[in-house]
């Protein structure tokens, strides 16, 4: 089930890897627009809820990303190499440490949560669904930390396909549910629900994602793989492997920080013009999120793809895989920004009928979705860098983009020059733009190529 990547066609590598990833994310990605639709359904308030809670528990996002992060460079570097015992021994420690920090996330949410939904919002309807839909949610963060790592590990020994699969039963299960806990009647076939709002919509989410947990790991640990981790290796430490476990992915954790951190700023400051605002974006987010997941799997499946050349020294293929992964990722944005552009009314349309909430939401689309054409370069790029383990030009890029360019810009936008929204999302573009510029500079000197995290002691 295992594929050596450091052989053959580069380009069919990289689809083999990146296509069946795209199109997990995608299956994900395309729960959440609908999870959003069905959302809209109940009232823009609830639509409101769920954008401050879901900016929310990405404060906490770094714990993930570190162990993450690293592991990706990992094992896919020591799967690279022909290492197959340390590729066992750094699965088993990703996910021992996936779990653990899992629980810290768990424990700051539930202390910060309640008062931070307060900061966004007075509105006690929106307060009220926000803590519901957020309470189910934070009991399974252990669950849902653990399942993408679950995820990282088959695709870096060359298994794109599993966890595609996965990720489909595991959106398409929640697609199902999401109406029937949702509403007290389903809507188009008029059976009878649970009607239990946005706590419904959570409760979906959490059973969808433990069933890919518990399918992912029975594939896992299945007899049938090469590389299968061991209970025993679940509770036993390797000290040099955890250490680069929380290093190497350190620099993306505090860049996820500065990012995440940059985001509720940016999402108090459009709060600033109302629940109609923050509702527009909210869909503005998961159709963001939509958007960007492919271009996610294409940098995930082109990482492990230079994680394990550069493991067996080819750093030719290394640097060529980037090359492709940034022409597919530019080529796929200027397509969906195309779309975007000419029927930016349609699309919002499909969440809502609140016509203040479209007319707010048609202008952020036609800016914001086209600004990740350079986002899609800078992740091909990006993907030299994760599978080298050369984290840092992330950080910086991060840093630079959101607090030296976006945020001064929305400061001004909104306190000095006391502008509409519609000015807000320039800062959007404004940032990506930035970002890729920083990634291209530090790509071409060329360091990462030099950069080796499976050379362990």
């Amino acid at each position: 089930m295992e594929r050596n990547l450091t052989e053959g066609s580069l380009l069919k590598n990289i689809l083999y890897m990146s296509i069946p990833t795209m199109l997990g994310f995608a299956a994900q990605t395309l729960y959440d627009l609908v999870d959003m639709a069905w959302i809209g359904r109940i009232s823009p308030e609830a639509l409101a809820a769920v954008t401050i809670l879901t900016s929310i528990f990405w404060l906490v996002e770094v714990l993930n990303e570190i162990i993450g992060t690293s592991s990706v460079s990992l094992i896919s570097q020591n799967f690279g190499a022909k290492n197959y015992d340390r590729t066992r021994i750094c699965i088993e420690q990703t996910l021992t440490f996936k779990m653990f920090v899992s629980l810290i996330a768990m424990a700051i949410l539930l202390i910060l949560m309640k008062p931070l939904i307060a900061f966004f919002t007075e509105d006690p309807l929106v307060q009220k669904d926000a803590l519901d839909y957020g309470y189910l949610r934070i009991f399974f963060l252990p669950v849902m930390y653990t399942t993408y790592s679950i995820y990282t590990s088959l695709r870096c020994v060359g298994d794109s396909k599993t966890p595609m699969i996965l990720m489909f039963v595991s959106a398409s299960l929640n697609i199902v549910l999401d109406p029937i806990f949702i509403f007290e009647q389903i809507p188009f076939i008029n059976l009878p629900g649970m009607g239990l709002g946005v706590l419904g919509a959570a409760l979906a989410t959490v059973i969808s994602i433990s069933v890919g947990f518990v399918f992912g790991l029975f594939v896992l640990f299945s007899k049938r793989r090469r590389i299968r981790p061991t209970l025993r290796g679940l509770f036993r430490f390797d000290l040099p492997i955890d250490k680069k476990l929380m290093t190497i992915g350190l620099p993306t954790g505090i860049e996820v920080l500065f990012r995440n951190s940059a985001n509720l700023i940016i999402l108090k400051l459009i709060t600033i013009y109302g629940t109609t605002a923050v509702a527009a974006f909210g869909i503005g987010q998961r159709l963001s999120g939509f958007v960007i997941m492919p271009l996610i799997g294409l940098f995930m499946g082109s990482s492990t793809v230079v994680g394990q050349n550069l493991g067996a020294e080819f750093k030719k293929r290394a640097v060529k895989t980037t090359k492709y992964s940034a022409g597919l990722g530019a080529l796929f944005m200027l397509v969906i920004s195309g779309l975007t552009f000419v029927f930016a009314e349609n699309i919002m349309m499909i969440f809502t009928q609140d016509q203040a909430v479209i007319q707010t939401g048609i202008p952020m689309l036609r800016i914001i979705i086209p600004s990740y054409i350079f986002l899609g370069v800078s992740f091909g790029w990006g993907s030299g860098f994760s599978g080298a383990g050369y984290n840092l030009p992330f950080l910086i890029s991060a840093i630079v983009s959101r607090w030296c360019i976006q945020l001064p810009f929305l400061f001004i936008t909104v306190y000095l020059l006391d502008l509409s929204i519609f000015w807000i999302w320039f800062g959007f573009l404004a940032s990506e733009a930035s970002e890729f510029l920083i990634m291209g500079i530090v790509y071409f000197k060329g360091k990462w190529k030099d950069k080796r995290v499976s050379h362990i002691v």
